[in-house]
């Protein structure tokens, strides 16, 4: 498959099954993803696999966050989490912003290859990842912020990619104006 075909495949997969990939099967796909455009190459990001009753911690993380007594069970709609961090690191000639869009870019490209793989992967975000019981649970230092993560499974046997729209590129695409 090609990377234009991949992206104009890609979905994202709010149910998944229990399978997952290992810790090994990631570590190429990781590899691949980490050679996103990253100004000075200062790979500002790091990831964290949440497997088994770590999702469960985070579940009670994310309860503490909002205030609630029960566990949250968002985590556990995956087998596999993979939390997004940001790692600014000091640097004259590279932004904190430009930093966290290099994060960003290995987040969707190693979506793209998990999902190439086979893998229905989303993408989670939200504002619980700047909330201290988060930050805390995920062994975030000053300098760090959660982007959020990957939710990873099977993809369910008889679901295909959904139909998506096409996306009018003229709209969003134009010269400098005059």
């Amino acid at each position: 498959m090609s990377a234009f075909d991949a992206v104009r495949a890609r979905r994202s997969w709010s149910k998944v099954t229990d399978d997952a990939p290992t810790h090994d099967e990631l570590l190429p796909l990781v590899a691949a993803a980490g050679r996103v455009a990253d100004h000075s190459a200062l790979r500002p990001w790091r990831l964290i696999e949440l497997r088994g009753s770590d999702r469960e911690r985070l579940g009670r993380a994310l309860s503490r966050a909002a205030g609630d007594k029960d566990a949250s069970a968002k985590p556990l709609r995956a087998p596999l989490l993979i939390a997004v961090v940001v790692s600014f690191r000091p640097s004259e000639k590279v932004p904190r912003w430009e930093q966290a869009a290099a994060a960003a870019g290995v987040a969707h490209t190693l979506s793209l290859l998990l999902d190439e793989a086979g893998w229905g992967v989303m993408w989670r975000t939200g504002h619980y990842t700047r909330t201290e019981p988060v930050t805390r649970l995920h062994g975030l230092r000053d300098n760090e912020r959660l982007l959020g993560w990957l939710y990873v499974g099977g993809k369910p046997a008889g679901k295909d990619a959904a139909h998506r729209k096409e996306l009018d590129a003229a709209r969003y695409l134009s010269a400098l104006p005059r």
